[in-house]
């Protein structure tokens, strides 16, 4: 086994090993080009403290702060207020505000993820509830109408009229906030259909119905852009005019003289185009009845009294 002290064999010098190179077959070239390479040995002749000095070390902007003399002064709007200091007169002028308000994020909705709130469509904006239990009752007041919760005897009728009505009706609804007077030639009994929803009763549709003294063939009376149910066996009467017939459907249960006037009738026809197409009207239980989605109000009381009004004028022309 050869060692650097065996002589100048495979590149080992003889002596101490201060001239020790690299053997020609660990390098990469001959040995001649390996003269002027640094070595394990060249770093070892130089200690640590002989190697130049590196400059100052990085630093993140902003690390050292700028002298004193060099800050801007602090505003008078950025110095908290001394406890021993005054209070501001009256005529004093606001201080100026440091930075710009923050700008107000959008409003959410509520829920795990606060998503944003939904807007409310179309529909819903038409149909929202604008219910007043205590304005349509304060009005009925004003009127002398009598009120009622809905369990009177005569309030028996309501659940017929209720269960033919052209809308979803379930067993959970009921009559309530029940108003009965006159209004011009009418006798008119107005109330809400109500359901119960825990500790709340929630109006869903205003009815307005006015009794017939004769019979009045079974019909429903809807805007053309409704969606109608339950109307098997009902046949459509056209009123002859392309305007009423493009807005309003007349459906029947037999021809009658009674509603070819009805749909053919001029006052009729100015007062459901002058609307917006929001009520419903049908025969059942004696009433020729009015229906809204919504709770009843001093307006939508007024309302119902004119179409019916109406309405019940031209059954009755004949």
């Amino acid at each position: 086994m050869s060692t650097p002290r065996d002589g100048n064999r495979d590149g080992f010098d003889d002596g101490d090993g201060n001239g020790w190179r690299e053997p020609p077959h660990l390098g990469s070239g001959a040995a001649g080009e390996d003269e002027d390479r640094p070595n394990f040995a060249d770093r070892r002749k130089k200690p640590r403290d002989e190697e130049p000095v590196a400059g100052p070390g990085w630093q993140p902007p902003g690390w050292d702060l700028p002298p004193a003399e060099d800050r801007p002064a602090p505003r008078a709007a950025d110095i908290p207020p001394s406890p021993d200091a005054p209070p501001p007169s009256a005529d004093a002028p606001p201080p100026a505000q440091a930075y710009p308000p923050p700008a107000q994020a959008p409003g959410r909705g509520g829920g795990l993820f606060g998503r944003r709130r939904r807007q409310p469509t179309a529909a819903e904006r038409v149909f929202r509830y604008e219910g007043d239990p205590v304005g349509a009752q304060g009005w009925a007041v004003q009127q002398g109408w009598t009120i009622s919760d809905g369990s009177a005897p005569e309030d028996a009728v309501l659940a017929d009229l209720i269960a033919s009505a052209p809308v979803r009706a379930t067993k959970d609804h009921r009559a309530g906030n029940v108003l009965r007077g006159r209004a011009g030639r009418l006798e008119l009994v107005a109330f809400d259909v109500v359901y119960t929803s825990g500790r709340y009763v929630v109006p869903e549709y205003a009815v307005t119905a006015a009794p017939m003294l004769g019979a009045v063939p079974g019909f429903r009376l809807s805007p053309a852009r409704f969606w109608r149910h339950r109307t098997g066996g009902m046949v459509p009467m056209p009123s002859g005019d392309p305007a009423f017939d493009a807005r309003w459907l007349l459906l029947a249960t037999e021809e009658s003289a009674q509603l070819r006037r009805l749909v053919q009738d001029p006052a009729v026809h100015g007062l459901l185009l002058g609307s917006d197409d929001g009520d419903e009207f049908w025969s059942a239980a004696g009433h020729v009845a009015a229906v809204r989605p919504d709770g009843h109000r001093p307006e939508l009381l007024e309302h119902h009294a004119r179409l019916l009004t109406a309405l019940v004028g031209a059954l009755a022309a004949g």
